[in-house]
């Protein structure tokens, strides 16, 4: 019997059945609306999110040879969800992570900072879940007042699923969750109270926190597709394609290329304390309590630059058409984008950024713009790497990682082999692998190191380093200020 895995990430569900030799047998995916209602921010209907979700699980599962002995979930994280606890209505569109609408209130909380990244591993940034709610209780009190009365939960996307898949029997999330939200404390490794009262956020309406993997909750078949079947795992995104690469030693390091591209790094059971511009996060807990944490650098528009140079100027007619286009010129030819459509994130930290392409003449193409895209794709990750403690090999995953074009790319920036694995949605590959540990289909992390293979390793060769200087000065045009400098202590 093979494993549901449910990937609800940030433009659309991915669901998949996971073999006990670590093969997808189906696969299903659906697609749900982006809401823009004012520059900057970005919404979700909850209600969108669910039936995407039964969509692309009916697919998976009317091409599995049996049905599914559990179910693993991984999610786009920190985006803020309400939901009434008797109806499980949601009275408001979801706050999605790349909304910056608080950044206003980041600033007013300055103060603050060094205490809530010591407690978090994060920053004060509209990133997080916490001032998404914070800006719910200040500018929705209709809204609000049903959390305060105990009628209305608060979650994210993991908790919201877990909700509607046992048809309201249980509020809970987990640790790599948690750690997103700036209500978490790492060290306590439970809902802080100082944090909650800065925020304005009730504790109670916070989900129970239960480790990355065991009994978590069981189907409802009136409200899943008439299964009864153990909810066994359950991670945020970035965490779950680290478990997925199997990257479980100290050092190993992973990025996933989605939407944004995240860096993780595993530091084992050590809570790392980065010095520039990085995050500590947790990577998972076993039910015995044993936490492995992470280091983690969360670029947020790289694949959406993609996206955009699709939907919203028109120059390529789908995604992967972008490799072949980018091939017909030998580089930029001086054009730098970056792409800081929604805000800089690490190591830069700049809410208020907004994108900038320079170098433009009478010659520049659309060739150009499109190797520009994927040039400052491999340049903000190198940003990232050049914070973080050396690494050896850099793993890749996520649905850009399929561009061989971007992939050398990034060899050559970081000057380290870049390896990509058999199966690229490792997202919700590590989904499976926490829920069937949880359930037993697994017996130990060794079991899942020898279901990886290796789909190709790039090499790195020669390194433009002229073209990166012209990324960074270009960067420091895009920002509005001098970015914050980094707290030792978070």
């Amino acid at each position: 019997m093979g494993v549901l895995s449910i990937d609800a990430g940030t433009t659309g569900v991915t669901a998949l059945i996971v073999t006990e030799d670590g093969r997808v047998e189906s696969r299903g995916y659906e697609e749900f609306a982006q809401h823009f209602p004012r520059p900057g921010w970005v919404e979700h209907n909850p209600e969108d999110i669910w039936q995407a979700t039964l969509s692309a699980c009916g697919m998976a599962l009317r091409g599995a040879s049996s049905p599914p002995s559990c179910v693993g979930i991984t999610n786009q994280r920190e985006t803020a969800v309400l939901w009434d606890r008797r109806t499980l209505a949601a009275p408001c569109r979801a706050i999605v992570w790349q909304d910056r609408r608080t950044a206003g209130i980041c600033e007013r909380l300055l103060p603050h900072e060094e205490r809530v990244s010591t407690l978090t591993g994060l920053r004060l940034d509209p990133y997080f879940t916490g001032t998404k709610l914070t800006w719910l209780a200040e500018n929705a009190p209709s809204v609000w007042s049903g959390v305060v009365s105990g009628n209305t939960a608060v979650g994210t996307v993991d908790s919201y699923l877990i909700a509607r898949l046992t048809a309201g029997a249980r509020h809970v999330t987990d640790p790599s969750n948690a750690s997103r939200t700036l209500l978490y404390g790492l060290a306590s490794r439970s809902w802080d109270p100082w944090l909650c009262d800065l925020l304005g956020v009730p504790m109670d309406a916070l989900p129970e926190i239960v480790p990355n993997y065991g009994p978590i909750g069981t189907t409802d078949p009136s409200a899943f597709l008439g299964l009864s079947v153990p909810i066994s795992g359950v991670a945020g995104d970035q965490q779950a394609a680290l478990f997925g690469q199997t990257c479980f030693g100290v050092g190993d390091v992973k990025c996933t290329y989605g939407t944004g591209s995240f860096i993780l790094v595993n530091t084992g059971g050590e809570i790392v304390r980065p010095d520039a511009g990085l995050l500590t996060t947790v990577a998972w807990q076993t039910p015995s309590g044993e936490v492995t944490y992470a280091l983690e650098g969360s670029v947020f528009v790289t694949g959406a630059a993609v996206q955009w140079l699709r939907d919203g100027l028109g120059l390529i007619g789908t995604a992967p058409e972008s490799e072949a286009i980018a091939r017909t010129v030998p580089d930029s030819g001086g054009v730098v984008f970056v792409p800081a459509l929604t805000g800089l994130g690490a190591p830069h930290w700049d809410p208020r950024a907004r994108g900038l392409i320079s170098g433009i003449t009478r010659g520049t193409t659309r060739a150009h713009l499109v190797r520009a895209t994927l040039e400052a794709i491999a340049f903000e990750v190198r940003d990232v790497v050049e914070a973080t403690p050396p690494i050896s090999v850099l793993k890749a995953d996520g649905g850009a990682s399929s561009n061989d074009l971007l992939m050398q790319l990034q060899a050559d920036q970081l000057g380290v082999p870049v390896e990509r694995p058999v199966i690229q949605e490792t997202t919700a590959l590590g989904a499976a692998f926490l829920a069937g540990l949880g359930a037993g289909v697994w017996s130990t992390q060794e079991e899942l190191r020898k279901t990886w293979h290796l789909d190709r390793r790039f090499t790195p060769g020669p390194r433009d380093d002229t073209a990166y200087t012209h990324w960074r000065h270009a960067v420091s045009l895009a920002t509005t200020h001098q970015p914050r400098e980094a707290s030792t202590q978070g």
